[in-house]
């Protein structure tokens, strides 16, 4: 397996490679193919990321990334939004459960996926930008729909065969053309489905996270929403995802690249460890995914943590304990 390896900007050079010595450890046949993608190479080059960053990452199977910054700087390009579309990456996973012996904000246990549209809506890149008004366009088609609810039948097949349907169509006519189109796929399914209109899922899944099994919806909610899950599962730097298309797969904790605590060694690891661990399950790789699995749970319950969740141990700290209990 070939893999493109982007550490990124500011904790994503700290967080992946402590990640990648996680994964070392396995001694699996894997070929990492380094690129230097994003604001650090915008302001050495005018480039986030190239013709040949894309032909390179192309040539791999899957990439392994860190964190990006992105600057309010109009001819500054997402470096995400750009791999996700020329790669086809139409399918955002996200799972949130609690991981053991981590203090969270929500007392009740839950075990759901949020699958979100990955390519379209309101970051399809169709903007205008004028000196007394500004356009994003957003763009939902059947295509899109269509297969990102095909996605999160899937996954639901294998867990509980439930799907909440999260939109807005009471307001906007693109939400009904979505949500028509996510439930055709769910009956064609036999998938049971209910249906959620985000401002009261943002609520409903705060007091009651146990209902909820797997979560479809559009690019900007599902990004709102995530978030939202990353706090009740004790912070963005435990949430792992896997951007998914029909060739290509990115993996990538869900955190940003957090430049205050950059270059300070206090960044949280896990999430970037576990993005390695929904990897290696893409991959094929089961029995090592559930060792990391195994050894984080066990790293924390031995109360070796960083900062952000109480505790005074470094990035390398924490992957040099989960690698130990690897080996």
């Amino acid at each position: 397996m070939k893999v493109a390896i982007i550490p990124g900007d500011g904790i994503g050079k700290e967080v992946l490679p402590a990640a990648l010595s996680v994964l070392d450890v396995f001694g699996l046949d894997i070929e990492k193919v380094p690129l230097e993608i994003g604001f650090g190479k915008w302001e050495k080059t005018g480039s986030a990321i190239t013709d040949d960053d894309i032909a390179l990452i192309r040539q791999c199977d899957c990439v392994l990334f860190g964190a990006i910054t992105t600057v309010p700087d109009p001819n500054y390009k997402s470096v995400l939004v750009r791999m996700r579309k020329e790669l086809d990456l139409y399918a955002n996973i996200r799972p949130f459960t609690p991981l053991e012996k981590v203090k969270l904000p929500c007392a009740k246990k839950f075990d759901f996926v949020i699958v979100r549209e990955n390519t379209e809506g309101m970051y399809s890149g169709v903007e205008e930008l004028h000196e007394d008004v500004a356009y994003s366009t957003r763009i939902i088609t059947r295509k899109g729909s269509t297969r990102i609810a095909e996605k999160a039948c899937k996954i639901a097949k294998m867990r509980k065969k439930q799907l909440t349907i999260v939109h807005k169509a009471n307001v906007l006519k693109s939400d009904s053309f979505f949500r028509d189109v996510c439930t055709g796929v769910a009956k064609k399914n036999d998938i049971r489905y209910n249906e959620m209109f985000v401002d009261a899922m943002a609520y409903d899944m705060i007091l009651h996270p146990e209902k909820y099994d797997v979560i479809v919806t559009t690019n900007l909610f599902g990004d709102i929403l995530s978030d939202e899950a990353a706090a009740m599962a004790g912070g963005l730097g435990l949430c792992p995802s896997a951007n998914i298309g029909d060739k290509y797969a990115l993996f990538e904790p869900i955190h940003g690249s957090a430049p205050d605590i950059a270059g300070k060694g206090i960044a949280n690891p896990i999430a970037a460890i576990l993005s390695v661990k929904m990897m290696l399950e893409w991959a094929g790789f089961n029995a090592e995914a559930k060792t990391i699995g195994q050894a984080v749970n066990n790293v924390l319950d031995n109360a070796i943590i960083t900062p952000d969740l109480g505790g005074s141990y470094s990035t390398f700290d924490v992957s040099n304990a989960i690698t130990k209990l690897i080996r």
